[in-house]
């Protein structure tokens, strides 16, 4: 196994391939009712039969799952040990687990955040986390710190997909710079300090399909990080915006690598899924509806 997460995600994704991060969101008012049986199950069952349901319809078909945990969260202590649960099943199965926590803090308190989420001893382990930048550069220290002493990596938010990132991200600042291509300089050192053999950093970035100008850019600044790509799909992004800042893999061709791309909603919650009769059908739903998203990002 290979203890670079750079070069984990690269070969993952030539495994697999594909360059799909399925979200693992289990919104409870969205979730079909053949996962409770006459009202009669409890919400954190109804959501383990759908995320474990879930998780044997995707094995061996994308490289990595993102678990929101805000929707782990709510659920209470059964609901992030369920979480925790989860990871583990999804390590054995050979998927990266990507961690959507966008944590950040100062000192001691980024250090237990790190601690919670990076490395495979971890309660909630996952290979990679995504982070907020927004309190400086010391509040990542702690995660650079974790990242590197247990071969896991980042992704910290630099544009994200939704609309309101123009009231900060895209706000002009010193030299004539967004703050978000600003922030982009400063981690740019960093990023390329922890490449790994295969060319690809270990510390990525969140850069958001609803902004494919912006993502280019900052491909262009960053040419070693993964990107993290949300905003394909349900927050209307195409598959061709969605692939721009996405280098062409050099040992596959018509393969892309250097990131992944997000899709949740779209894959998790089709309208037809709503029409099965029982598990079964619903994963064959699922299956079909990973199997169209796979093809349509590759074959752009």
């Amino acid at each position: 196994m290979v203890d670079h997460f750079g070069d984990r995600l690269s070969e993952k994704i030539r495994k697999t391939k594909s360059f799909l991060c399925l979200g693992v969101d289990p919104h409870l008012d969205l979730i079909p009712e053949i996962f409770n049986a006459n009202n009669e199950i409890s919400k954190i069952t109804k959501v383990e039969k759908f995320c474990f349901s879930l998780l044997e319809v995707v094995i061996g078909k994308v490289p990595a799952i993102k678990p929101q945990i805000a929707l782990f969260e709510q659920l209470g202590p059964e609901g992030m040990s369920l979480l925790s649960s989860l990871c583990n099943y999804a390590h054995s199965k050979d998927l990266l687990v990507i961690m959507d926590a966008k944590r950040g803090d100062i000192g001691s308190t980024s250090k237990a955040y790190a601690n919670a989420y990076l490395g495979k001893n971890a309660p909630f382990p996952s290979d990679a986390l995504t982070v907020n930048p927004w309190l400086g550069l010391d509040s990542l220290e702690p995660f650079f710190k974790k990242a590197l002493d247990t071969g896991s990596g980042l992704f910290i938010l630099v544009h994200t997909s939704n609309k309101g990132s123009q009231d900060i991200q895209e706000v002009l600042i010193n030299n004539n710079l967004k703050c978000y291509e600003h922030l982009a300089k400063i981690l740019k050192p960093i990023i390329e300090k922890n490449n790994g053999k295969s060319g690809l950093s270990s510390i990525g970035i969140v850069s958001g399909a609803t902004y494919k100008e912006q993502a280019m850019s900052l491909r262009k600044l960053l040419p070693t990080a993964p990107f993290l790509i949300p905003g394909y799909g349900a927050q209307g992004a195409s598959a061709r915006d969605a692939c721009a800042p996405l280098k062409l893999d050099n040992y596959h061709s018509g393969l892309r690598n250097f990131g992944l791309i997000n899709s949740s909603r779209g894959i998790l919650f089709p309208e037809k899924s709503y029409l099965a009769k029982n598990v079964k059908e619903w994963q064959d739903i699922i299956f079909s509806e990973l199997n169209r998203t796979n093809d349509e990002l590759i074959n752009i």
